[in-house]
């Protein structure tokens, strides 16, 4: 009876996959998401035993109900057309969040995996990978002599690097809390973005410098003798200094080890939240350094500095003079009408009036997002060097 039963299951078992199989050769697998000709985009379920299924996602204000029809499939399509751009999306059933199985492609922020989908036209096409010159993104380790530790960062060089002599301007681009030196390539598009600007003639060809702003951390999760590590939000050495302290090494490896024009008219940095506050402070402290300053939705708050470098975050005012006394290109600034950081950084810009620096200032739709960050660095690149 037993030898009968394994062989029943091994049975099923060989059933199940040939059905797999044909379903791949025959193109039977339900498509989700689909993005229809009126701009509407469908998405399915197969979950024939499910009670319910919906789709959470930044394109809906509240969870959106799929109908199960009779083979055990969910069926949900939008009302309307979407607008241009880049979603993030989730499958619930029966109130269990997970991912749409019939998509494969899915991005990470910190610990949370979401699916995506892009609706061309418009600013979206710079997020889509198109038939033009491609840079290079090398994933690169150094020794950190403030960290104590070797650590990565990841560059992106422009078409045609490595076949010329020539020497290239170099945005250093920060990553918010949580993220790492992934965060810009993968869910801020950074590649794409500067592919298709450089190819257009709307962005110089520039190197970009995304390092890791967690000074506890090697690399990213999973890329580091930490191994298969649970990602975390808020990490050792956060916002105390250290990071900022170690910048000036890191501009120096970046001069040495690339042909770059290394001088303040041909360098910028930006960072979106903890990288708008690094952002900010790393110029503060070296404002000679940084000819383009880009702050996008900065965490101009309250910092935790750790004793040794306290001298990070003293006079702010007084640096802030020797800032703007360097006459620096361009300082942009630019935040979501719902962020929670709103008021901080209208706050700081209130000081910058008050004092009469010049700044150029950007406020979107939305909040602490992803969708607002792409585009700002859609926009700061095209005003550098």
């Amino acid at each position: 009876m037993k030898r009968k039963a394994i062989l029943f299951m091994a049975l099923c078992l060989n059933a199940a996959c040939m059905m797999a199989q044909q379903a791949l050769f025959t193109n039977q697998t339900p498509v989700s998401p689909e993005i229809n000709a009126d701009g509407s985009v469908t998405f399915r379920c197969v979950a024939p035993e499910a009670h319910k299924v919906q789709v959470v996602g930044d394109f809906l204000s509240a969870p959106a109900e799929l109908a199960k029809d009779t083979a055990g499939i969910w069926t949900f399509t939008t009302p309307n057309a979407l607008e241009p751009e880049l979603y993030s999306y989730s499958m619930m059933i029966d109130g269990a969040v997970v991912g749409d199985r019939l998509n494969v492609y899915a991005i990470r922020d910190i610990s949370t995996v979401q699916n995506i989908f892009i609706i061309g036209g418009g600013h979206a096409d710079l997020y889509k990978v198109q038939n033009v010159g491609h840079g290079t993104v090398s994933k690169v380790w150094y020794d950190d002599k403030k960290a104590g530790i070797s650590r990565r960062m990841t560059v992106y060089t422009p078409a045609g690097y490595e076949q010329s002599t020539e020497r290239y301007p170099v945005l250093y681009l920060l990553h918010g809390m949580g993220g790492d030196e992934e965060a810009w390539m993968d869910l801020g598009r950074a590649s794409q973005i500067l592919d298709n600007l450089i190819a257009q003639g709307k962005a110089k060809p520039m190197i970009v410098v995304m390092t890791n702003g967690n000074m506890s951390q090697e690399a990213a999760p999973g890329q580091s003798s930490a191994g298969f590590i649970v990602p975390q939000f808020m990490l050792p050495k956060t916002m105390e200094g250290s990071f900022e302290a170690s910048f000036p090494d890191v501009v120096k490896l970046v001069d040495s080890r690339y042909r770059t024009i290394a001088d303040k008219d041909h360098r910028a940095i930006a960072g979106l939240s903890m990288g708008g506050f690094h952002s900010l402070h790393i110029s503060l402290n070296n404002p000679a350094t940084f000819g383009y300053i880009g702050l996008f939705s900065a965490a101009i708050v309250n910092h935790m500095p750790a004793e040794e470098n306290a001298y990070i975050y003293d006079d702010f005012d007084g640096k802030l003079d020797a800032l703007f006394g360097a006459n620096p290109r361009l300082v942009w600034i630019a935040i979501g009408k719902d962020d929670f950081l709103y008021n901080d950084n209208t706050a700081f810009r209130t000081k910058l009036d008050e004092k009469g620096y010049q700044y150029e200032y950007r406020e979107t739709d939305g909040g602490h997002i992803w969708r607002n960050w792409r585009l700002y660095l859609t926009e700061f690149a095209q005003k550098l060097f």
